[in-house]
């Protein structure tokens, strides 16, 4: 075995042991893991740059989110949705929940997984605070209803958007091809999470009375600076919706919406920046480096040739094995950096395979953003809801998210082959 593919394997392996144990900080040891694919020459500090580089538009799309978000909490506006939406559930936890998983779900079709998480985490929490409930079934709930809507979009999920530009399918497409099979998973799952958490979701009648009483408009802190905030993100997601049309990037959108309403309501930068995540930012560009090296060793273009072997040249094997193997590979290389390197395997195989080849794409879509509940690395939106939730004093260990994502992603999986083969075969 080549020395390079040996040295890329053993970091990759080493990174993911102590992000799963947690016995050093994620961020430290995917940066540490980038470091090392650099140190021993598996890629240059050009070609780490460049792993980076190519994917400055997510982190500079979370940047920007980052900071439009903390200064609207400042509002009190995730306090008054908080408040409305138990409200409409009439206090009910269950039913809460419910809510929240169709929100993330709706929500993330038209945003993005990542932008949802940031918007609604605030609100579930303050819902879980009120309510003296455990916030865990609420933002797991929220986590993973933003993967499964998300695939529903081009601009729903990163992976969809690289997709959509390799394949050439528009917004359209993936409504009606993935759109069906997001609500059918979205049913069982909800139905899944209430099985889960029933007996976690009970609160007295006292509770559920005093949410009734609340005044939502009295959490307002800042109405003026309600309304700039307001307005400025109204714009930056009219910016999202119309991207494809306008072809701004999503990253130049996120951070001219955040400059502009740093200007407008003149906070002070440095505790703005004081408020970004940076431990998530560094955790992505860390993994970016690590996938790239793993890229340049060549195992994932071999991969397109063992599939083309194994599946025989039939669009339907060659299909299911996508899904199956993009569920499995997914959630370890993190669903956006999977598919970027998987894209250019199914650029190779499509040239090969006589008649559509269209279900493929669908395939790996199906794979790359429902296998990405499978573990806490799988997608972007897991890592930042991470993030936040244990800023929020309720951290989610990679094995606990695991426990559940699990069976959320098999569930899914087997109703993505289901739906695959009946629809397109």
């Amino acid at each position: 075995m080549d020395f390079s593919l040996v040295v890329a394997l053993i970091v990759f392996i080493t990174t993911f042991y102590f992000i799963i144990t947690e016995k050093i900080p994620r961020s430290v040891a995917a940066v540490i893991g980038g470091g090392a694919v650099v140190f021993f020459r598996i890629i240059d500090e050009h070609e780490a740059l460049h792993a980076i580089g190519i994917n400055l538009e997510i982190i500079f799309l979370l940047m920007g989110l980052m900071i439009i978000v903390n200064i609207m909490s400042e509002t009190g506006i995730f306090q008054w949705v908080a408040i409305k939406m138990a409200q409409a559930a009439r206090g009910e936890p269950i039913k809460i929940m419910i809510l929240l998983g169709i929100a993330s779900a709706v929500a993330s079709a038209f945003l993005d997984n990542v932008t949802t998480i940031l918007l609604i985490f605030p609100i579930s929490i303050l819902i879980a605070e009120e309510l003296k409930l455990d916030s865990l079934p609420f933002l797991l709930t929220e986590i993973f209803a933003v993967n499964l809507g998300g695939a529903a979009t081009l601009v729903g999920d990163p992976p969809n958007l690289i997709i959509g530009s390799k394949a050439d399918f528009g917004f359209n497409d993936f409504l009606i091809n993935m759109g069906p099979l997001v609500i059918i998973n979205m049913v069982v799952f909800l139905l899944t999470m209430v099985f889960f958490f029933r007996k976690k979701l009970v609160v007295s009648r006292v509770l559920k009375a005093k949410i009734m009483e609340m005044d939502a408009d009295r959490v307002i802190k800042d109405r003026v600076l309600l309304k700039k905030s307001l307005a400025v993100f109204a714009l930056v997601i009219i910016g999202f919706i119309t991207n494809v049309v306008t072809h701004f990037g999503l990253a130049v959108i996120s951070i001219s919406g955040a400059i502009v309403l740093v200007l407008i309501t003149k906070k002070d930068p440095d505790h703005i920046y004081s408020q970004i995540e940076w431990p998530t930012l560094f955790f992505f560009a860390g993994l970016f480096i690590i996938v790239d090296a793993l890229a340049a060793t060549g195992i994932i273009s071999s991969a397109g040739q063992e599939i083309v072997k194994l599946t025989r040249g039939n669009i339907k094997y060659t299909a299911v094995f996508t899904v199956l193997s993009s569920t499995a590979l997914a959630p370890l290389l993190g669903a956006m950096p999977y598919t970027i390197s998987f894209v250019k395997v199914l650029g190779e195989l499509t040239t090969h395979l006589p008649g559509n080849t269209d279900p493929l794409w669908w395939a790996l879509s199906m794979g790359a953003c429902f296998g990405g509940n499978m573990t806490l690395i799988g997608s972007a939106a897991n890592v930042v809801g991470a993030s936040m939730a244990e800023k929020a004093g309720t951290p989610i260990s990679f094995i606990k998210f695991f426990r559940y994502g699990v069976i959320v992603t098999l569930q899914s999986t087997i109703l993505s082959l289901i739906y695959l083969i009946l629809r397109y075969f």
